[in-house]
């Protein structure tokens, strides 16, 4: 037995504090190394956008198999006798169509712009629209004004025209008529003139007439006198004659521009008129 205070070790005491020692440089070991405390931020996830989805892959189609013929029973010659009916079989369920998948084409996504925006740009081309009808119906109506404008001084100036055209044939009428009317009148004048100069000769029979032409110059004066055409009668002839150149000078028009009219006059003078 021993002494206390006595520096003897119990035995066992020192591989139990060896393996304290141990277990405890183990546990800060893993304490340490085993466990990371360091937070790392999550990895990013990449995903891939498809524009059109791929299409499904469509399962073969397996075709039915038709069940086997059935055998035609055969006839037994009459002297035969029957044989025992057969047990009938049930015929094998038919196999059912695989159904076909419809293929499924992926719309396109369109892109849909906002609401308000569509609606802006559709009143904006409403107003565009509208504006240019406008615009076409103004156009169109100056145009239709435009021509009935001009139609309508087309037409006036045809009347216009045409009335001119008129009163241009009215006055030269009404001119022709008093220049005709006036020779007439001066011709009968000239011709009443001659007459009071001739001296008939007495008791000629009929009314004999002789013709003569006149040549005349402004004022009057006789320039020529011819006998055209005889009366028959020497002595009324001669007396015509006479009496034209004592009636000088004759009586003319004051219009000069009417001369032209009686520079080569012919006369008629009848016996009894």
């Amino acid at each position: 037995m021993a002494l206390r205070g006595s520096s003897h070790i119990e035995p066992g005491r020192v591989p139990a504090g060896v393996l304290a020692v141990l277990v405890h440089i183990i546990f800060f070991a893993f304490m340490i190394f085993g466990l990371n405390w360091k937070t790392y931020p999550p990895e990013p996830m990449m995903v891939d956008l498809w524009s059109n989805l791929p299409q499904p892959e469509q399962s073969p189609v397996i075709k039915a198999t038709p069940p086997p013929p059935v055998p035609k029973p055969v006839q037994p010659p009459p002297d035969a006798k029957p044989l025992p009916p057969e047990p009938k079989m049930p015929p094998p369920p038919p196999k059912p169509d695989i159904a076909l998948k419809e293929k499924i084409e992926p719309k396109p996504i369109e892109k849909k712009q906002p609401a308000q925006k569509d609606q802006k740009e559709a009143k904006e081309k409403e107003l565009k629209a509208q504006k240019e009808k406008e615009q076409d119906l103004k156009a169109q109506k100056e145009k239709e004004l435009k021509d009935q404008q001009a139609r309508v001084a087309a037409e006036i100036e045809q009347l216009q025209r045409e009335q001119e055209a008129r009163n241009k044939l009215q006055a030269q009428a009404a001119a022709q008529s008093r220049q005709g009317n006036e020779i007439a009148e001066y011709k009968a004048r000239i011709l009443a003139k001659i007459k009071s100069h001739i001296i008939m000769p007495p008791d000629l029979p009929g009314n004999p007439v002789a013709e003569f032409d006149v040549t005349l110059l402004p004022g009057g004066d006789i320039l020529d006198v011819k006998l055209r055409r005889s009366s028959g009668f020497a002595a009324f002839d001669s007396a015509v004659e006479r009496a034209i150149f004592l009636a000088k000078p004759l009586p003319l028009p004051p219009d000069p521009a009417m001369f032209p009219k009686f520079r080569n006059l012919s006369l008629k003078v009848h016996y009894r008129e």
